[in-house]
């Protein structure tokens, strides 16, 4: 990331930018006490935190992310979000991914121990993966968010399961199977074939019972393991109307959380989930970055999404996670240059901002998916800015994006296809985000005048809508009253 200089130019007003485990299934003995249900308050300003277990530590393990988990509640996280962390198949374990990709018993033999599979290729929704510990080391980790005021929420696999999963010999009718009654893997619809995921079977949810069945295993975490809700794997591949009857099922339990890997709005209607996917902004966040598109094409987005969605719904806004790491680049790869003024909108802009573990460390490689990798864990300049950026999302009503969301107003300028300028407003509190975001130096005029605070640097800036200001390229404020 570039460093954040600031300094006031006082001739033009200008400021310079800146082991397959032996759990049981006896229910956890919580303390109710400890952190209060889940409420729709706490998405206003809430920050979530995407944790791979696998890649968190060299440990890979529960226990080793337990213990960094009070140090989140710097980076403002209310929210975990924990990939799945179910047994992996060992049938069609994959070694690679992509169009050639490969299982584990294809390669070398010597080398098969170290391919440990995909976490969405799962074996048994009920228990835990021995690779990151015990059902008890789960518990504790659940523990230690809650008495730090975080809910835990846990990735859900609803769509398929990994060739090993019971329900594969004992019930071959919760499959999708094509006309030699032979399981296949998920097929796209738009083009009737398949994802390339084969290390996974295609549930049918034409299947009344697997319906049960997949309510029931949900239920049991919510139950017996104390979870806050769940974020569900490409939720949009699984009927809705059996989201319509599972979810208030799961909420008849406990206020929960729940995400959906998808952005159509009917999965955010009548109470189902809470928040889908931000993929739109996420991905013209990176074409703005490689100058493939503009601020014009922002404007545009945010009508379009003022029309599509309804004023209570939430999106996740996000310049990283899972996916994007492993496969389409490090955050540095696809934004360059760009990344800070980017990462600073994704907790401006209207909605939940995202933290993919390793973020907060400068992760700067692309994890591996089907293998044993690390994040780096050294606090430097990363972790000391998206702290200031969720604390300012914590404290000020102004970032509040939930159901009851502050304003958006967008602020014209004399140069609209390269600055973004809006404020977000809410009970008198006010936050202005004002960034060139193009690779060349730009001058603009700003219709706003007074002075104003710099929540990164922590700068006295002032405004006057008479003055010319020369931005540099990818040079943003984010400006407090």
């Amino acid at each position: 990331m570039k460093n954040i200089v600031v300094a006031l130019v006082f001739s033009m007003a200008l400021f310079s930018c800146k082991k397959e485990s032996k759990e049981t299934e006896k229910p956890i003995e919580t303390n109710t006490s400890e952190i209060a249900q889940f409420s729709p308050e706490v998405e206003e300003n809430a920050v979530i935190y995407e944790v791979n277990i696998r890649q968190y530590s060299p440990e890979g393990t529960f226990n080793e992310f337990t213990k960094d988990i009070p140090k989140l509640k710097e980076l403002g996280v209310k929210i975990i979000w924990v990939m799945p962390i179910f047994p992996i198949s060992e049938t069609k374990r994959k070694a690679t991914g992509g169009d050639d990709s490969k299982f584990a018993s294809e390669m070398p033999k010597e080398e098969q121990h170290k391919y440990l599979g995909s976490y969405y290729a799962v074996s048994d929704f009920k228990k835990v993966n021995p690779e990151f510990g015990t059902i008890e080391d789960f518990r504790k980790m659940v523990q230690t968010a809650h008495e730090n005021g975080i809910y835990v929420i846990l990735d859900w696999v609803p769509n398929h399961t990994g060739w090993d999963h019971v329900w594969i010999k004992e019930h071959p009718e919760y499959y999708t199977q094509n006309e030699k009654g032979e399981i296949i893997d998920p097929i796209n619809p738009e083009t009737g074939k398949s994802w390339g995921w084969t290390d996974v079977a295609d549930l049918n949810y034409d299947n009344q019972e697997l319906r049960a069945a997949m309510t029931n295993d949900m239920l049991h975490w919510i139950k017996n393991e104390n979870i806050d809700g769940f974020r569900c794997d490409v939720a949009s591949n699984v009927p809705t109307d059996f989201w319509k009857e599972t979810i208030p099922k799961l909420r008849k339990e406990k206020n929960i959380f729940m995400l959906a890997e998808a952005w159509q709005p009917e999965l955010m209607k009548d109470n189902l989930f809470d928040m889908g996917y931000n993929w739109t902004s996420h991905h013209l966040m990176n074409d703005i970055a490689q100058g493939k598109k503009n601020v014009s094409d922002w404007d545009k987005f945010i009508e379009e999404d003022n029309n599509k969605y309804e004023a209570n719904d939430i999106l996740m806004s996000f310049v990283d996670n899972h996916d994007e790491n492993s496969w389409n680049g490090t955050v540095q790869s696809r934004l360059g240059k760009a990344e800070e003024a980017m990462t600073a909108l994704t907790y401006l802009a209207p909605g939940m901002p995202l933290v993919y573990s390793g973020n907060e460390y400068g992760l700067n490689h692309s994890l591996k998916f089907f293998e044993k990798d690390s994040i780096p864990k050294t606090k430097g300049k990363e972790w000391d800015f998206r702290a200031k950026l969720g604390t300012l999302k914590s404290t000020n009503i102004a970032l509040n994006g939930g159901k009851n969301k502050a304003s958006y107003k967008r602020i014209k300028t004399s140069d609209d296809k390269n600055v973004l300028v809006f404020e977000r407003t809410k009970d008198g509190k006010k936050v202005i985000y004002m960034a060139n975001l193009s690779s060349k130096p730009v001058d603009v005029s700003v219709p706003l005048n007074g002075s104003y605070k710099d929540a990164i640097s922590a700068e006295t800036i002032g405004l006057n809508e008479k003055q010319i200001y020369p931005l540099k390229p990818w040079q943003y404020y984010i400006l407090t009253e």
